[in-house]
């Protein structure tokens, strides 16, 4: 059963949209020639819906930098979350 829902929408195609479960969560990325970014839902130790948001290379351009690693909704408008040593602004 779906757990996790992924739209996209781009280009002249229709929208398209997919489903993750709970084992099997779900990768997304959204990509340009300049690097990507790759977002990885899944369920914690605890049960926790949760999110990795990372900066990910692509076609051999970009840098690895974790954006954002815990749950999903946990960050409020206007709070500034630090992960690690970048700055996050949602």
């Amino acid at each position: 059963m779906a757990h996790f829902y992924g739209k996209l929408i781009g280009g002249i195609e229709k929208e398209s949209t997919r489903r993750g479960t709970k084992r099997s969560g779900m990768i997304t990325y959204c990509a340009s020639w300049a690097g990507a970014v790759r977002c990885h839902a899944y369920i914690d130790g605890e049960g926790v819906d949760c999110v990795l948001v990372e900066k990910v290379c692509w076609q051999g351009a970009g840098e690895m930098i974790p954006l954002y690693d815990g749950p999903i909704g946990a960050v409020e408008k206007g709070q500034t979350e630090v992960f690690g040593s970048r700055e996050v602004k949602p």
